[in-house]
C-alpha cells in the first residue's frame, strides 16, 4: 500500500512519500534508545510539564490538526475536532495523575520478613506500536501519553494513509519537550515490522488493527519474547430488552453505529432486540438511519462521510449483498451511491441467519444487523456467540439484568444505557480475538512498566519507598 494522503470525499491523492530505508529507520531506533536513557533519568514533574506542553499545542492547533485528519481519512470535520479536544484532555489527564500511578506501592513487610517491601514501576525502553487510521491521533495517543508520561520512547508505525497525521504527532512531541528520538514515526510497510521489533533495542509492541496483524504482531513478539498489547476490533452487541427506554436507546443506537462513519472498533454492529420491543425499535432505529445526512465531511450538516478507502466500501458492500442474496431484509441504505468518493449510506438489515457473513464478521462502515431474540438467555448466547469481545451495550431499566448483563456479556467493556466509548479514567481492551492487554487508567500505564519487586533487610539505610526518578 503506498504511503500517501488519499482524500477519501474525492478519491484524489494529494501528498506521497517514499517509504523510509533500513538505515533510516536503524538510526531512528538509535535515536529512541538514546532518548530512553535520557526520559527514564527526568523526574515525572518534568515529563508531566512537557505532556501539559502538548495538550496546549493540540487546543491551539484543534482546527487546523482537524482538518488534516478530516482529508486523510473521511471523517467529519466535528468528529474530528472533537478527536483533538479528546487527545489534549488526555494528556492533562497523564500529567496530573501520573505520580500516584508510578508511586511505590508498600507491601506488607513483616509478612514477607523485611525491613521494607514495596513495588516500584519503571519504564522498559522504547516501545513500538503500530497503528491504524480510523481515529489517527486518538489510537496513538491513548499510548502515547501513558507511555511517555512512564518514561518510555515511542516508535510510531502508523497506517499507510495517514502519514501527515503521523508526522504531525512526532513534532507534536518535540515541541513540547520531549526531545529528539522520544517519539518517532516510521515511514514503513507492514513488511517492516518484524525487522523492527526484532531489535534488541525496541523492548515491547503495541498493535491496534485486524486479527491477522495481531497474529503477526504476537508471533513475532513470542519469538522474540516481548511484551505485546493487542487490540483487534469487534462486532460488538447492542442488546435492547423490553423495559428500555425505546426512544432513547435507538437515538443511541444510531450514533453507536455510525460513529467515524461506522468505522470505529467499538461501534455496535448487531443489534439484539426482545421480540416484545422488536417492530418497535425496528422502525425508530431505521427512521433515523435513514435520516442521517451522507456527504461532505467539511459540510457541518453532514452525519456521515466516507468510508477511508474504496477496498473497505467495496468489502461492505460485499457483506450486505451476502446477506440479501442469503434472505436477509434491507429496512434502509445497501444501494452503492453514484458519483465521486467512497461513501455509503447509513443501513439496516434484519432476517439475519448464521449463513450470512455478517451474523459473525465486523462490518466496517455504517452497516448495522437486527437480532430478534426471545428472552435474555438467547440475547446473551446470540451477544457472546462471535470470536470477538471488546465492546457491549444493554439496554434495560430493571436493575437484576443489569447486574446479571455486566456478569454475562463475554467482553472487555459492557456499557448499560449508553453508549460504549474510551476514557483516559477508564482501562480498555477485549478478551478472544478482540486481543488482550489494556490501554488507559494506571492499568494501561503499567503495561509497558517494569513490575519491580523490592525486598530490604535489616541494616539498610532508613529512607522510605517513593523517592525515586522515573
Amino acid at each position: 500500500m503506498p504511503i500517501a494522503t488519499t482524500n477519501p470525499a474525492t478519491g484524489q491523492v494529494l501528498k506521497s512519500y517514499d517509504a523510509m530505508s533500513d538505515e533510516q529507520v536503524d538510526a531512528a531506533i538509535e535515536r529512541a534508545d538514546l532518548a530512553f536513557q535520557q526520559l527514564r533519568g527526568t523526574t515525572i514533574a518534568q515529563r508531566g510539564r512537557w505532556l501539559v506542553a502538548a495538550a496546549d499545542r493540540l487546543e491551539a492547533e484543534r482546527d487546523e490538526t482537524a482538518r488534516l485528519m478530516t482529508t486523510e481519512m473521511g471523517k467529519t470535520y466535528a468528529a474530528a475536532k472533537a478527536e483533538v479536544t479528546k487527545c489534549a484532555t488526555a494528556c492533562r489527564f497523564y500529567a496530573a495523575h501520573a505520580p500516584e500511578m508510578l508511586a511505590d506501592e508498600p507491601a506488607d513487610a513483616e509478612a514477607v520478613t523485611a525491613r521494607r517491601a514495596f513495588v516500584r514501576y519503571q519504564p522498559i525502553g522504547p516501545v513500538l506500536a503500530v497503528m491504524p487510521w480510523n481515529f489517527p491521533l486518538w489510537q496513538v495517543m491513548r499510548f502515547a501519553a501513558p507511555a511517555l508520561m512512564a518514561g518510555n520512547t515511542g516508535l510510531l508505525k502508523h497506517a499507510s494513509n495517514v502519514p501527515q497525521t503521523a508526522l504531525y504527532l512526532e513534532d507534536l512531541f518535540r515541541r513540547a519537550g520531549f526531545g529528539e528520538g522520544a517519539f518517532s514515526t516510521l515511514l514503513v510497510g507492514s513488511e517492516a515490522v518484524d525487522r523492527i521489533l526484532s531489535d534488541p533495542r525496541v523492548r515491547a509492541a503495541t498493535l491496534t488493527g485486524s486479527e491477522r496483524a495481531g497474529r503477526s504482531i504476537a508471533q513475532i513478539a513470542g519469538r522474540e519474547l516481548k511484551k505485546t498489547v493487542l487490540e483487534l476490533g469487534g462486532s460488538d452487541p447492542f442488546v435492547v430488552m423490553p423495559s428500555a427506554d425505546l426512544d432513547r436507546a435507538a437515538e443511541v443506537a444510531t450514533t453507536a453505529r455510525c460513529q467515524n462513519n461506522g468505522q470505529s472498533c467499538i461501534a455496535a454492529k448487531r443489534f439484539i432486540v426482545h421480540t416484545d420491543v422488536f417492530d418497535a425499535f425496528a422502525e425508530r432505529f431505521a427512521a433515523n438511519m435513514a435520516a442521517l445526512r451522507v456527504g461532505d465531511p467539511m459540510d457541518e450538516r453532514t452525519d456521515v462521510g466516507p468510508l477511508a478507502s474504496a477496498g473497505g466500501r467495496d468489502e461492505v458492500h460485499a457483506q450486505v449483498q451476502d446477506a440479501v442474496d442469503h434472505g436477509a431484509t434491507v429496512l434502509c441504505g445497501g444501494e452503492l451511491p453514484a458519483g465521486e468518493g467512497w461513501f455509503y449510506p447509513p443501513t439496516v438489515v434484519t432476517d439475519l441467519t448464521p449463513q450470512m457473513r455478517m451474523w459473525s464478521e465486523e462490518v466496517f462502515g455504517p452497516v448495522a444487523g437486527l437480532y430478534r431474540v426471545s428472552s435474555y438467555d438467547e440475547a446473551i448466547e446470540v451477544a457472546n456467540g462471535t470470536s470477538f469481545g471488546l465492546g457491549s451495550n444493554a439496554w434495560t431499566t430493571d436493575p437484576a439484568e443489569q447486574e446479571r448483563f455486566a456478569t454475562d456479556l463475554d467482553a472487555g467493556n459492557v456499557f448499560i444505557n449508553g453508549m460504549t466509548t474510551s476514557y483516559p479514567e477508564l482501562p480498555f481492551g477485549g478478551v478472544k480475538n478482540s486481543g488482550y492487554g489494556r490501554e488507559l487508567s494506571a492499568i494501561g500505564m503499567r503495561e509497558f512498566c517494569n513490575t519491580k519487586t523490592v525486598w530490604v533487610g535489616e541494616g539498610a539505610a532508613s529512607a522510605g519507598a517513593g523517592a525515586h526518578a522515573e
